[in-house]
């Protein structure tokens, strides 16, 4: 018989075991009650490796973690799109319709009516969706309100005669795109809407991806329309051939059949409704980078806009990429992130929930954890796949936990916030205990779109009902923009004024004129000169 000596969580224990069989499973126990809260090296090393998140020390994460991912779709494609548009303006709208969406049109406008019948149908069929995207958009709107104060006009005297000021001005007309694949995102009518409203912007054109109005499917079924005739002047023929998401199985049906209907056009019922409930009143059924190229250039009957914002697939992010100089665009936003430092007084099930939560979004999302406890990091991975197992979202979520997201073992918080400073995550959040400790983590970090502090602070309020905007930075873009806001909506422009004879004049004449000569634009130093006379 042989002695072996096992340490165990930081313990030495001297253990006398007949069998090697015995002393592997006494390990593998003894580390799971250990009061010390330390993993052995041994567990540690099989529990990292049969984990389905990859857990991994900071020493070992790779340079190519922190580089900006591009997710942009085809160049070449979307710029045939925007041409077209830009060129043939609806015609083209109605091929890329039927060829992208699965559906044409001969209209895109939807009537108000619509959307206010979508909210009505809404407060009454799903009172408390309702009433929580009315509770949103009042945070939100309180919130860029608030943000909003912080841009002000002022003019200030420099020297005496010589008067320069600012003006904040928003923008004349806004472009929101809401996405609507495999999850309309409903809550993006009032992250995107509602600070353009609080800016003070004249008017807002949002366009959403089309489905099948209701009307078309009664229709098709040899049912009667119910449609208004306030609507009228929006009916269009209508054919579904491809993927058109309708809002009935009896719809749906219809897209599949490819039977052609007359209708008008619309979009998701409850987009409808967030429009309506925003106050947005142009809402056209188009979607992808040929809604992008409507509103940037403008056709015969969608108005070109001063600024676009809003997320979508990587052909509507390519588009925004490529109109930027044309119209002004919020940001180019990837797959979502999120980051979590978190010490051990965090609940790993919350914790599990905050990476899942991201990763539910997109196979290409990627959710990150960063914690000195070692125990933590093994619980929390034991926690997402006890979670999955029940989430309807599985297999986007798992593919994302798989390929993208992993726990990171620091030696302390502050390398932690280090390692948060370079990924510069769109959503980061520190799941600590409230002290000096998490005080110093808060002043340490500085590039995020949106920072979340405490247990509480859960990073799935901002995304909805807390007044921030979920609308935020991605691929490292957060060193250097924050996420929407008012700003997106407002100019900064600046003004002179100066007084004749008076001494600022003189001296910002002589300098001007000088400089002028200096840099041989003798038009300049006259111009200059002349008000000197």
């Amino acid at each position: 018989m042989k002695s072996t000596r096992i340490v165990i969580c930081g313990c030495s224990h001297v253990v006398w075991h007949i069998l090697f069989f015995f002393a592997i499973l006494h390990a593998a126990v003894a580390c799971r009650l250990c009061t010390l809260g330390k993993l052995c090296v041994w567990c540690t090393q099989q529990q990292s490796s049969n984990a389905m998140i990859q857990i991994q020390n900071a020493s070992d994460v790779e340079d190519s973690f922190f580089a900006p991912r591009d997710f942009t779709g085809s160049s070449e494609l979307v710029r045939a799109v925007l041409d077209d548009v830009k060129a043939r303006g609806d015609d083209a709208l109605r091929e890329y319709g039927e060829k992208f969406d699965g559906m044409r049109t001969e209209s895109f406008l939807i009537c108000e009516r619509e959307l206010a019948r979508a909210a009505e149908k809404l407060q009454r069929e799903n009172e408390r969706v309702y009433d929580a995207l009315v509770y949103s958009r009042d945070l939100a709107l309180r919130f860029a309100l608030k943000q909003k104060e912080s841009f002000t006009d002022f003019e200030v005297e420099l020297e005496r005669g010589l008067f320069t000021g600012q003006k904040i001005i928003p923008v004349s007309r806004a472009g929101v795109y809401v996405p609507a694949g495999r999850f309309p995102l409903v809550s993006t009518v009032v992250m995107t809407a509602t600070p353009a409203v609080a800016a003070g912007v004249q008017e807002i054109v949002l366009c959403t991806p089309p489905r099948v109005h209701p009307d078309d499917v009664q229709r098709n079924a040899g049912g009667a329309s119910c449609a208004d005739a306030a609507c009228g002047t929006n009916r269009a023929n209508s054919t579904t051939t491809g993927n058109a998401v309708a809002g009935s199985a009896t719809a749906v049906t219809m897209r599949n059949n490819a039977d052609s209907v007359s209708g008008k056009p619309y979009a998701d019922e409850m987009i409808l409704a967030a429009a309506h409930i925003c106050g947005v009143k142009n809402v056209y059924a188009v979607g992808g980078a040929q809604a992008i190229a409507a509103m940037a250039f403008g056709t015969q009957t969608i108005p070109a806009c001063d600024v676009i914002v809003g997320p979508g697939n990587k052909f509507v992010a390519a588009a925004k990429k490529e109109v930027y100089g044309t119209v002004g665009i919020d940001m180019i936003a990837g797959p979502t992130e999120v980051f979590i430092i978190a010490d051990s007084s965090a609940n790993p099930a919350w914790l599990a929930a905050d990476l899942l939560a991201q990763a539910e979004h997109d196979v290409e999302a990627q959710p990150v954890l960063a914690t000195p406890d070692k125990q933590l990091a093994q619980h929390v991975a034991a926690e997402i796949e006890k979670q999955l197992a029940l989430l309807p979202t599985r297999k986007t979520a798992e593919a994302s936990i798989e390929t993208c997201g992993r726990i990171i073992i620091t030696e302390s918080f502050e390398q932690a916030a280090e390692l948060a400073n370079r990924k510069a995550p769109e959503h980061l959040e520190l799941a600590m205990e409230r002290g000096s400790a998490r005080e110093k983590i808060v002043s340490l970090v500085h590039n995020y779109g949106s920072l979340f502090v405490g247990h509480y602070a859960a990073e799935v309020l901002g995304d909805y009902a807390a007044g921030l905007n979920h609308t935020l930075p991605t691929s490292g873009s957060a060193r250097f923009t924050g996420g929407l806001s008012v700003r997106c909506f407002l100019k900064t422009v600046t003004t002179l004024r100066a007084e004749k004879d008076a001494d600022g004049l003189k001296k910002s004449a002589a300098a001007s004129a000088h400089l002028g000569d200096a840099e041989g634009l003798a038009a300049h130093a006259n111009a200059a000169r002349l008000r000197m006379q």
